[in-house]
């Protein structure tokens, strides 16, 4: 059986080699891409299980990258991954789980097993848009 991929999105090219190891170790097989438009070209030609957003990238920024995502690929699950406690509700909405990157690596491997087992979470989202309304 195939090993799930994942799509790294970082324009920090030592995090990325550091993540696609430790991903690899866990028998993931990763894609890297430096910015959201290689990501986004990298989808249309590559399938994978679950996608690591970085919030703060160069150029096109998290949240177009995260809405792109979903538009094309909507059940494709998207983790989001920052230095900042709070992050706008806004790019919250368009993402699956949200990890700060001192959590990483303990929360990272888990979580990327749960979304790409559960897919996006759809309920909780529905219930976030009725809560807002």
């Amino acid at each position: 059986m195939d090993s799930p991929t994942v799509l790294c999105i970082d324009d920090r090219p030592q995090v990325l080699e550091l993540r696609k190891a430790t991903l690899e170790s866990h028998g993931y097989s990763v894609k890297i891409a430096l910015s959201g438009y290689a990501a986004m070209k990298m989808l249309e030609e590559t399938s994978v299980a679950a996608v690591l957003l970085e919030y703060k990238l160069e150029g096109m920024d998290a949240e177009a990258v995260a809405y792109h995502i979903k538009q094309q690929f909507p059940n494709l699950p998207i983790i989001l991954l920052s230095a900042y406690c709070e992050m706008p509700g806004r790019i919250l909405w368009l993402v699956d789980e949200y990890v700060m990157r001192s959590e990483i690596p303990e929360r990272l491997v888990p979580i990327i097993e749960r979304t790409h087992r559960l897919g996006p979470r759809s309920d909780q989202r529905r219930q976030r848009s009725e809560a807002a309304a």
